[in-house]
């Protein structure tokens, strides 16, 4: 027993810096069931580093354990009852003990680099489908990966749900790991640096935390919305910005939302936030939502033709994750049939999405919905006036319809007063270009977005 630990303790003494060893797996002590030589326990001084350890270095302690026994053993992690700790008054009480009741498994072999880091070794740039939905944000991402902590910093990304933000912030992480293993990188949402604040808290471990976030050299915190009202993890995350950006460490964050409109977060956060580069992803247009699903086709070696790849592509528009899901749906319902994926198996599988696209956003709800926003007449949409508060709105109104709808440029412009199409290509290129380099503009292209999608679902 005194072997197998020596050799996890000079593992992870060899792995992680000497702070981290210091804080997270030094402390530890590990017993055996004097009845049953396939029974361990491993002791932490207090719940939070159980918790810690569990989350975070338990994979690779059950990996050692598989390499070294030549018999299944079971792990409980306790804490040591000597350790006086703080009534939990807010937050439900954890169980003290976490038993592995299954035999140990052999691990992936990645275990270590994502115990270390938390990332996804998948979401890489090279797997990021790219188009004008993501082109300054993946341009940015992209600077920051090979300048750490001196390009843009703090990176804010903001976009809808399953438009790719995520896979954006992993694709950074990783490729700053692969250049530099010996860095101290973490990926955790927003949720789950409350519950690290809030076990610390309870375990009066709060320098420990304190500490480990402080030493990062590279953060990556997903969907900061969640600290909406959470006051207390809003000022211990200010501080821990304060302290990473004065050290020269990099920040990177994403938001469904531009920071400013984050409902219930800190103004000194906010305006923090604008100390680095503030970048928007979009929904996919029409010809990268084909790429996505010719590229996770091919992932997948599955053939799939032009025209099923138009067919899901054209009924669905909102984001990324929906397209990879009916992509798969459409998979699963030729599998189940015993058919060949081809155009009529594709309708059939997605048939009620296709029926739902026929009540999908409309041109008339995206001229009043632009006209209401922009405090301007419908009929000023249509009719001839080329001041730049009319011209502006219905050029965005045209990119609005050219994104959203499956109606082509002569009926989009038939409907903005019978211009012509080319005046609708021209739109949509002026607005496509302007977002990139203004904020506003970006931000209230996202704001109609979402107001429309939300206007569908309560109508």
């Amino acid at each position: 027993m005194r072997e197998f630990w020596s050799i996890c303790l000079n593992w992870f003494e060899q792995e992680l810096p000497a702070q981290q060893f210091n804080t997270w797996i030094k402390g530890l002590r590990l017993e055996i069931d004097p009845n049953d030589n396939t029974q361990y326990q491993l002791i932490a001084p207090n719940r939070f580093i159980m918790q810690w350890v569990r989350e975070r270095y338990l994979t690779q302690i059950e990996k050692l354990g598989h390499e070294f026994f030549t018999h299944p053993i079971t792990i409980q992690l306790s804490v040591n009852k000597s350790t006086p700790e703080i009534p939990t008054s807010h937050v439900e009480p954890e169980s003290t003990t976490e038993t592995l009741k299954k035999p140990l498994a052999s691990p992936k072999n990645n275990d270590s680099d994502y115990t270390k880091t938390h990332l996804n070794h998948e979401f890489t740039f090279d797997t990021l489908v790219t188009g004008r939905a993501n082109d300054l944000a993946r341009a940015a991402a992209q600077q920051v990966a090979m300048n750490p902590g001196t390009s843009y910093n703090p990176l804010f990304i903001y976009g809808g749900v399953g438009l790719g933000k995520t896979h954006l912030i992993h694709a950074i992480g990783n490729s700053i790991y692969a250049a530099n293993p010996a860095m101290e990188i973490r990926y955790v949402h927003a949720e789950d640096y409350f519950s690290d604040m809030v076990r610390a808290f309870q375990q009066n471990s709060r320098d420990s935390f304190k500490q480990y976030y402080r030493s990062l050299d590279l953060l990556l915190i997903d969907d900061i919305q969640f600290f909406n009202r959470k006051d207390r993890t809003q000022e211990e995350f200010f501080y821990a910005f304060n302290a990473l950006i004065e050290a020269k460490k990099q920040i990177i964050i994403t938001s469904d939302t531009y920071p400013k409109d984050v409902q219930g977060l800190e103004e000194r956060l906010i305006s923090r936030f604008d100390w680095g580069l503030t970048v928007t992803i979009d929904p996919p247009e029409l010809e990268m939502r084909i790429a996505i699903l010719k590229k996770k086709a091919g992932a997948e070696n599955i053939p799939i033709s032009d025209e099923v790849c138009f067919l899901i592509a054209k009924n669905l528009r909102s984001n990324v994750r929906e397209l990879e899901g009916a992509l798969n749906r459409v998979i699963a319902y030729a599998g189940f049939h015993g058919k060949e994926i081809s155009l009529d198996v594709a309708k059939d599988a997605l048939r009620d999405i296709i029926s739902a696209t026929n009540r999908q956003i409309s041109l008339e709800q995206i001229q009043k919905t632009v006209s209401d926003f922009y405090k301007i007449k419908v009929s000023e949409l249509h009719s001839k006036k080329r001041t730049r508060a009319i011209a502006r709105p219905r050029q965005i109104a045209m990119w609005l319809a050219r994104e959203l709808t499956s109606h082509s440029l002569p009926e989009i412009g038939d409907f903005f007063g019978g211009r012509d199409h080319t005046t609708v290509i021209h739109a949509c290129r002026t607005i496509t270009e302007i977002k990139i380099n203004d904020s506003e503009i970006s931000n209230n292209l996202h704001v109609l977005i979402q107001t429309l999608k939300t206007s569908l679902v309560s109508g």
